[in-house]
């Protein structure tokens, strides 16, 4: 075998990841699937090529702290304070029971009680860049259910900072030593609290006025360059510092590093310029974690591996479902958040590595979790479409049972009317806007507490799927004048306008678009125009020069308004 150099590594991962990511797209599987697959082919366990084990891990932590980062700056201290009724103590109790059934697996295999715990600990934690990776596939960042699932794995990713530093104190105790526990046990739990609440503070305090200062100086030199440099010492030095000052993990330093520069007007700027790195290093993590898989432990032990998965896919899943379901939730959300964390990754590794390092979890119980983490993270995009589309499924099945729910009511006589699909953060600027114009409006959205905010709002909506004729009869298109799509579903806004054109062939269709490609499936459904954020920028700007003394001429700007 021979290890070869960082820039082979970078050559063999990305070109392999690029191939076998193509092929499982063409086979209509998640690319993340190909570029697993990449790194076992360049792992030690395959012949051929081998990468360097010790870069590839370090290059991953690379893009789990960008994209962490990445969620901060899209993830604000309100929104992770208003689901924290639901992720702390969902978090922790599924923390709690996914850990007995490991402890009771390590029983069956005859290991130690330290080696279950250690083991059933490292199946608890979901991966956090699975789980995001998800959520943008589906673009549910930004919905409730996509808010709770991320301050859930926030909330996992703290105690497992918290279980790090621990577990070197109780190795002793949880070998079965004698001594029980030590005056450093109280030791490393006050310390262990008091860097975690200090991070806090200097994060709150400090960082709050720090960060968001630092990067409104260094746009205003208008240098691009700076711009996204700061933008990347500021993710990876907070994250550093924060592992090396507090003892907290690079994820979770980048996490809040990100919400701070949250309440920065440049943060979306920000999320943009990093966006390519912060997918190419992704990459690169399930590159890093197909290396540390050997294949061959699924013909050598496959009951213990299936048990493994059992446990990830079908245990953890009925813990989270129950505990969503018991807190107030409906059906729904509790089954979209439990599909999106029916997987493990990379905190388990972590863990597995130092349990293997204070010899309390056998090389066995490392193998079993590498190769449940490979497995769980290849079904977790399968699995999460067939919920969703399970989801719509149901949903549609009780709209042809009783008729969907409009609150306000619609007034009997309404026509010319608007109709406004999609309340989230384009569409209810949207609706805010022509409410103010005194334009009737007719909202529909899937999200319940979108649907809540646009009923504050006095907008007669409707609770339920545009892609559904019943619920788009209830908007009444036959008498509408226009529709806006403010959805970012493509596909769906392309089914939906297919829909409006059979019922209404004369209504006005303007749909929201992303790229040329998206413009121009629109347009080919019926859209009568589409709105792509970054032209309608463009145009703005012009029209601004075009406004200004030196362009336009004999024109003049109306007088401005009292």
């Amino acid at each position: 075998m021979h290890h070869t150099s960082l820039i082979a590594l970078l050559v063999g991962a990305f070109v392999l990841a690029f191939a076998l990511g193509a092929i499982a797209h063409r086979l209509r599987l998640s690319p993340l699937v190909g570029y697993l697959l990449a790194g076992v082919v360049v792992g030690p366990f395959t012949p051929g090529f081998v990468g360097d084990q010790t870069l590839a891990p370090q290059l991953a932590e690379i893009g789990v702290i960008l994209l962490m980062f990445g969620v901060g700056l899209h993830f604000s201290l309100r929104d992770l304070l208003e689901v924290k009724a639901i992720a702390v103590p969902g978090a922790l109790l599924r923390i709690a029971f996914t850990t007995v059934l490991g402890w009771g697996f390590g029983q069956v295999l005859g290991w130690s009680h330290g080696a279950g715990i250690v083991f059933g600990l490292s199946l608890s934690v979901a991966s956090t860049v699975v789980l995001l990776r998800t959520l943008e596939d589906w673009r549910l960042i930004e919905s409730e259910k996509g808010r709770i699932a991320i301050g859930w794995v926030i909330v996992e990713d703290v105690a497992m900072v918290l279980a790090l530093v621990l577990l070197p104190a109780f190795a002793d105790v949880l070998r079965g030593a004698e001594g029980g526990e030590s005056p450093s046990v109280v030791y490393v739990l006050t310390s262990t609290f008091l860097k975690v609440g200090a991070f806090l503070a200097f994060m709150l305090l400090i960082g709050r006025r720090v960060i968001p200062w630092i990067l409104e100086r260094v746009a205003g030199t208008g240098s691009r360059e700076l711009f996204t440099l700061c933008v990347l010492a500021i993710a990876l030095g907070v994250a550093f510092g924060s592992a090396e000052m507090f003892g907290v993990s690079f994820a979770l330093g980048a996490f809040f590093a990100g919400m701070l520069l949250n309440e920065s007007e440049f943060s979306h700027k920000a999320a943009n310029e990093t966006l390519p790195l912060r997918d190419a290093f992704a990459v690169l993590f399930f590159v890093s974690v197909g290396m540390l898989f050997d294949p061959w432990i699924i013909t050598e032990r496959p009951l213990q591996v299936l048990a493994t998965v059992l446990v990830i896919v079908v245990g953890k899943s009925v813990a989270v479902w129950a505990i969503v379901r018991a807190m107030g939730k409906p059906n729904t959300t509790a089954l979209t958040i439990t599909a999106s964390l029916a997987q493990i990754g990379e905190f388990s590794f972590i863990l597995a590595g130092l349990g293997l390092q204070l010899e309390l979890l056998p090389e066995e119980g490392q193998d079993l979790i590498l190769a449940g983490a490979l497995i769980s993270i290849v079904i977790n995009p399968v699995l999460f479409g067939w919920m969703l589309r399970r989801e719509r499924r149901a949903s549609e099945e009780r709209v042809q049972v009783a008729p969907p729910q409009v609150s306000p009511p619609i007034p009997e006589d309404l026509s010319g009317h608007v109709i406004l699909i999609g309340f989230g953060r384009v569409g209810s600027e949207l609706g805010r806007l022509l409410q103010a114009q005194k334009v009737p409006l007719v909202v529909i959205d899937g999200e319940d507490d979108l649907v809540e905010h646009a009923r504050a709002a006095g907008l007669p909506s409707i609770r339920g799927n545009a892609a559904n004729e019943r619920v788009l009869a209830e908007a009444r298109p036959q008498s509408a004048n226009t529709v806006m799509l403010a959805i970012p579903n493509v596909l769906e806004a392309g089914e939906i306008i297919a829909h409006l054109r059979g019922i209404n062939p004369g209504l006005t269709i303007v749909a929201r678009a992303h790229s040329d490609n998206e413009v121009k499936h629109l347009l080919e459904h019926g859209a009568d125009g589409a709105v792509m954020a970054e032209r309608e920028l463009a145009h703005s700007l012009a029209e601004m020069v075009m406004a200004t003394p030196a362009f336009r001429g004999d024109r003049h700007l109306p007088p401005a308004s009292a």
